[in-house]
């Protein structure tokens, strides 16, 4: 018999496989966010997998992530602010959607990133649009129409505005949750909170679960609180080529050789056959790169703890 006024825990974790089933669906607005660092490739190859077509892909600053969902015809219309392989170039599979509409086309709908922060920022406070001091000089609104202008009632002033964006599904990776879903994130931030609480679901990717009194014994680093979480999964290196704090390191020489990858459509096709369609999941992926995990894996190095007693 549980103790009296105990909590009752409810597990939220799932695989990989049966998130996405249950929680991304054909024609969906989705949303991987995360600012360089833990982005999570295994949801979006997870997606492939399982053929999702007619998808709406949001994202601050689109990198490769989204080039091989493009790639892979998961993709209609992209949503964005910045777009390219960082450090390297173009994504060549998202040009060849837009300028070609190979392998279908893709609409897009630009922003600027503060513009974008400021979607994420109206979804999650349930607020129908933003203002913001921006776009002045800009050739944006001129080519997307759901930039438009308000007067401010205080100042009298010209205010830029954009819509709230509520995506059907955002998916986080983060380093560590309980079962519940409440996820700590340490290191680089980007509109991971924003993004999760504009969603209507949340698939929440973690490096590993742990027990709650390890969330609850450093609460200030809880980004992601499980109440809004739908699902969560543990990926570890869910987020290469990208990184995760504490974990592994980013893996630069992925993002330099995918730029000769991306620019050959039947390479990159042969490349989502061999590390995506074929094999079952990210630690099969991992195989496939060996010493991969041994190269990148992070060195400890320990923040001082702090005291939260009264």
């Amino acid at each position: 018999m549980k103790p009296a006024g105990s909590k009752v825990v409810t597990s939220k974790v799932v695989t990989m496989k049966d998130a996405v089933a249950r929680l991304v669906r054909d024609g969906d607005v989705v949303v991987i966010e995360g600012f360089t660092h833990l982005i999570c490739f295994a949801a979006a190859h997870e997606i492939i997998r399982q053929r999702r077509k007619d998808l709406t892909i949001c994202r601050l600053t689109p990198d490769l992530v989204y080039d091989q969902l493009i790639a892979a015809g998961c993709a209609r219309k992209l949503v964005f602010s910045w777009a390219g392989n960082p450090g390297v170039g173009s994504l060549h599979a998202l040009r060849r959607a837009i300028e070609k509409g190979v392998p279908v086309p893709l609409e897009i709908e630009e922003y600027s990133h503060f513009g974008m922060v400021a979607r994420f920022s109206a979804g999650a406070a349930k607020l129908p649009f933003w203002p913001l001091s921006d776009y002045r000089g800009s050739d944006l609104p001129a080519v997307n129409p759901l930039i438009r202008t308000v007067r401010c009632p205080y100042t009298d002033v010209e205010l830029a505005t954009v819509p709230a964006l509520n995506p059907d599904v955002t998916i986080i990776h983060a380093q560590r949750a309980d079962a519940e879903g409440n996820a700590q994130i340490w290191g680089l931030y980007g509109v991971q909170k924003e993004a999760a609480f504009a969603a209507k679901r949340v698939i929440m990717v973690v490096e590993e679960i742990v027990e709650s009194a390890v969330v609850r014994a450093d609460p200030n680093r809880t980004l992601i609180p499980g109440f809004i979480v739908d699902a969560v999964v543990c990926e570890p290196w869910g987020a290469h080529p990208s990184y995760a704090q504490g974990y592994y390191d980013r893996d630069n020489d992925f993002y330099v050789a995918w730029d000769e990858v991306s620019r050959d459509e039947a390479r990159l096709r042969s490349w989502l056959d061999e590390f995506v369609h074929d094999v079952a999941d990210r630690a099969a992926y991992m195989d496939k790169m060996p010493g991969l995990r041994e190269r990148l894996k992070a060195k400890p190095r320990f923040c001082e703890g702090v005291n939260y007693g009264f």
